[in-house]
This record gives C-alpha cells, structure tokens and sequence, in this order.
C-alpha cells in the first residue's frame, strides 16, 4: 500500500480561483504525463524539479481543463516521493474531472492525511511534526498558530529527543555495569544516575507546565453559556461574535439546539456553546435541547451561568446552582439596563470563590469588560511562546506523565537499593513513552487513528 501512488484534491471544493489535485508515488510522473498535453513538454520526468508548466490535462482529445502543472522530484518534497501538483480552475466540476482522469490512469485515492503520513514514514517529519500539520490547519488564533509552527518546525521534537538521548546513555551506562560487573560499576554510577534522572524530571515537569495552557491555545476554552430561559443567553453569544448568530426573542425556549461559535480574545480562543434555557418543559424538541445542556456541562473548560437581575430567582435558577457546583463558573447578572429585583447579596454570598460580573449585554463596553475577564482567567502570558516547546497535545501530555511516573519508579527502586535490573526497566519504560510522542516507539494501530482525523488532500 506504502507503494502505491496516491492522488486527492487538496483544497477545499467548491467555487475558487483555483483548484489543487497532487500526486504522490513512484508513478507520479507517468500518470501525469499520461492525461496532460503541452506544446513545448513531451516528457514531465526529464525536465528539472520544482518547475510549473502550461498545458491542458486532457481525456483521450477532449480537453478537460487548462492547468499548470507542477513538478517535484524525490528526495525534496513534502513526501519524499515524486510529487506531481495540477493547478487547476477552481470550480466544482473541473476539479473533480481532473482528479477522475489521475485516478483512471493509475493512482490511487488517497486516505485521509495519507501524504503526511508518507512524510512521516519515509522520516520526513516525526509523528509531533506531522500532528502539527493539522494543528496549523485548525488554527483559530495567532498564538494557536505560533505553536502550532513551532511544533512543525520541531522544538518539542528536539526537546523530546534530547531527554531519549540521555536515558539511551544512561541505560547503556546500566548495561555495562550488568555485562561487566568487575568494575564495579553499579555503585559508582548510582548517584550520578540519580541526579541525570532528577534533572530529567525537571525537564519533563517544564513541558508539562505548559501543557494546560497550550491545550487552550490549540483546542480553544469549552465555554457552555446556562440559564433558564431568556436571561439572554443568546443575546451573549451574539454580543460576543459581534454577529445575529442565534435568534433573539422575548419568547422562552426559542434556543432549542445548541449553537456553536470560535471567538478570539486577546489570542485566546474561545468556543462558546450557547445551550437550550433548562428546565422542566413538555415539548419533546426543547426537552432534547436542555438534555444537550446538561450533558455539555460535563466537558465544559469554563461555565457561564447567566442570572436576570429583573425578575427573582426561581426554581430553575437554584436547580442549575446544583447542576454547576464546584465547577470553574464565571457568574453574570444581566440586565443592568431594567430595574434590579433579584438580591444580589444573596448571589455574592453563594458565588463567593466565582467571579460575577454585573453587566448588560446590551452595552458594547460592557461586552468589551466581559472580554477582559475572560481574558484573565485564561491568560496565556507565562508562555514564551517565540522560545519555548510547549505541549498542546493530550496525546503528548499523558505520554509524558507516563515518562514521569517511571523515572520516579527508578527513583524508588534506587532509594530501596533494588537490582539493577529494575533500575533498567523503568528506564525502559520512560524512553518508550517519550518515544511515542515523536513516533518512535508507537504502534501501527495508533498511528493510523492519528492520521485518520487529518483532511483528506493532506
């Protein structure tokens, strides 16, 4: 299957200036010289590499579409392979007729994020590098992007190898001293293997510390908008992405579904999930919609629990204080605009360790001092962003948590003067979860799934 020679379209269908079919694989160069006709080029393979030539990609003698065609050659492409890119026009049809004539003519269609998979094999890239790929594609902020870019460009590759480096010398170290016991070497070395695995931790422990806040920076803060009905739930998310997104009514229940929307704050992005208005309803939509709420409460990174200062507090006001105990909850008390009904001491005094805030939605600057809040929360400002690897990836995080709880098995096993042996295997173990971080020491079946979730022409 490696073998293959594989073909997808590589940017987005539908209406454009420009559309993109590539190419990868031995046979690149023929499948594309096959169906593509110039007046000056007779063979693709013999002119030099990383050009781009005008022609037509044609079905027999009916003319397709009119292209440009570019050429790279093996080894200095993204995949290592031939590589062949057909610029063509941009409109639905087109795209999809030249990809039917590269697949009529030998290649095969590509899964997806099958060409960063190539690169990965063929050890372009390692497994971060390619996962980077898709992060720098679902990117929703500048700083999103910066370390995205930088994970492409290898820093926790670097980091990471850098700590494998020095547990290989270390085992190799605890090898010697198992092959050649004369010397004596286990007791020499057990201070010094001490010290290398405490300054390992430290590193570990760095990139960890880094880890919650590059996942915010790479996934954006699971913000779940809950109230009762018309507290102006909608009427935030609205006031947030400076948009009608949602429909506003003075009518309960008019949010029935969920509505999702990415909003960038100060470069933190946020997701902000406006829900259905809980409570008790027998209307089997709007019931489905406040299940949808309840659920989502659970995964949500942040709550914001909207209270109307005009009216009292009601059953479905105290059900939801239940629902959303000992979560990270930011209180607003809305509608500062109308006449205050609601004691508010009594919200202060229950939401003690949350902050509130007393605004309008109606107000621009008070949407502009909610965003400052926000922004507090969350501020992403301890990480240097232009010097430092920072762990985005769950998948990194949990591997290198691993790492770390085996270098402090080794710790014990040297504390409780253990065999050497031991000390071996929990070196072992912690080199083979750093290893799966850069795809090292990963499994065919994880690494499928990885690429599984990239876009198809990538």
């Amino acid at each position: 299957m490696i073998d293959d020679t594989i073909a997808a379209i590589s940017t987005p269908l539908g209406i454009g200036g420009i559309g993109i079919i590539r190419i990868s694989g031995k046979d690149a160069f023929s499948i594309a010289n096959s169906i593509f006709k110039s007046k000056k080029v007779k063979d693709l393979s013999l002119l030099k590499s990383h050009t781009i030539h005008y022609g037509n990609i044609v079905d027999g003698d009916k003319i397709i579409d009119e292209v440009l065609v570019t050429l790279m050659k093996a080894p200095n492409t993204y995949t290592k392979e031939d590589v062949v890119e057909i610029n063509c026009h941009g409109g639905i049809v087109s795209v999809k007729k030249v990809l039917e004539q590269v697949i009529k003519s030998g290649a095969r269609l590509a899964e997806p994020g099958e060409f960063t998979k190539r690169a990965f094999l063929n050890g372009r890239i390692d497994l971060s590098q390619a996962e980077a790929v898709i992060d720098i594609i679902n990117s929703k902020t500048d700083n999103s992007l910066k370390v995205a870019v930088n994970q492409l460009e290898g820093r926790l590759s670097n980091e990471i190898k850098s700590i494998m480096d020095k547990l290989i010398e270390m085992m190799a170290h605890i090898e010697t001293s198992i092959d050649y016991p004369e010397y004596d070497l286990e007791e020499i070395s057990y201070d010094n293997l001490k010290n290398s695995i405490n300054e390992i931790r430290r590193k570990i422990k760095y990139l960890l510390d880094t880890a919650d806040s590059g996942k915010i920076l790479r996934e954006g803060v699971k913000t779940v908008i809950v109230g009762k009905p018309n507290v102006g739930k909608s009427s935030l998310l609205n006031a947030l992405v400076r948009e009608q997104r949602a429909i506003v009514t003075s009518i309960p229940g008019t949010t029935r579904d969920v509505l999702e929307e990415y909003v960038n704050i100060s470069g933190i992005p946020f997701k902000i999930i406006d829900t259905a208005g809980i409570r008790e309803t027998e209307d089997l939509v709007e019931k489905i919609g406040v299940d949808r709420s309840k659920e989502l409460l659970e995964l949500a990174d942040l709550i914001i629990f909207i209270i109307d200062l005009s009216v009292p507090l009601t059953e479905e006001d105290l059900y939801i204080m239940d629902l959303i105990k000992d979560r990270k909850t930011l209180i607003i008390l809305n509608k500062t605009d109308k006449e205050t009904v609601i004691n508010k001491e009594e919200i202060f005094n229950k939401f003690s360790n949350n902050k509130v805030v007393e605004m309008s939605t109606k107000n621009p600057k008070d949407i502009e001092r909610l965003e400052e809040v926000l922004k507090a929360m969350f501020d992403e400002g301890h990480i240097n962003l232009d010097d430092s690897a920072v762990v985005s990836n769950m998948r990194h995080k949990n591997a290198l948590i691993k790492a770390n709880n085996s270098l402090e098995d080794a710790l014990k096993s040297i504390d409780a003067d253990m065999p050497v042996d031991f000390l071996s295997i929990d070196l072992s173990n912690a080199y083979n979860y750093l290893g799966e971080i850069t795809g090292e020491t990963i499994e065919e079946d994880l690494i499928n799934k990885i690429f599984s979730e990239f876009c198809l022409g990538k």
